[in-house]
């Protein structure tokens, strides 16, 4: 049995911006670890058939896990689909990522299904650690620099 995680959120960005934030090695760190974890891109290609690998740490532990995948779907501003394996054959199984951009008046509303997390993981730990991932994501694309 596995489980499946269905996010919403409106973004004061524009989706292409969003978009980057999934696509960039630099933004995945600034993001994508829930508070607590480090991480490290060992690859991302982030075009239909590319690869992707990443590890997270925990900081208090130093304990960690990797984990990596394909590209399934990949159209700028709009759209990444892709899948995940973890290295742990504790955690098996393959997951699918789905992200779904869309202009709104107030910046872009942001839909992420997450789909065959595997069965040991309880779905409410995927949202407390999805909630605080996309904090950081806000954090990240919602400011507007000058220059």
């Amino acid at each position: 049995m596995s489980n499946t995680v269905r996010l919403h959120r409106v973004l004061r960005a524009p989706p292409q911006r969003v978009f980057r934030a999934f696509t960039e090695p630099d933004a995945m760190l600034r993001w994508l670890p829930p508070f607590g974890f480090t991480a490290k891109v060992f690859e991302m290609d982030p075009k239909v058939g590319g690869s992707w690998r990443m590890s997270f740490s925990n900081f208090g532990t130093g304990n960690g896990h990797s984990f990596g995948g394909k590209y399934l779907e990949v159209v700028p501003g709009e759209r990444l689909r892709y899948t995940s394996v973890f290295d742990d054959p504790n955690l098996p199984g393959e997951m699918v990522t789905s992200v779904t951009l869309r202009a709104v008046s107030c910046g872009t509303e942001m839909t992420v299904v997450q789909e065959g997390i595997p069965a040991v993981i309880p779905t409410e730990a995927c949202y407390l650690g999805w909630q605080e991932s996309l904090k950081q994501l806000a954090q990240l694309v919602e400011p507007e620099i000058p220059g």
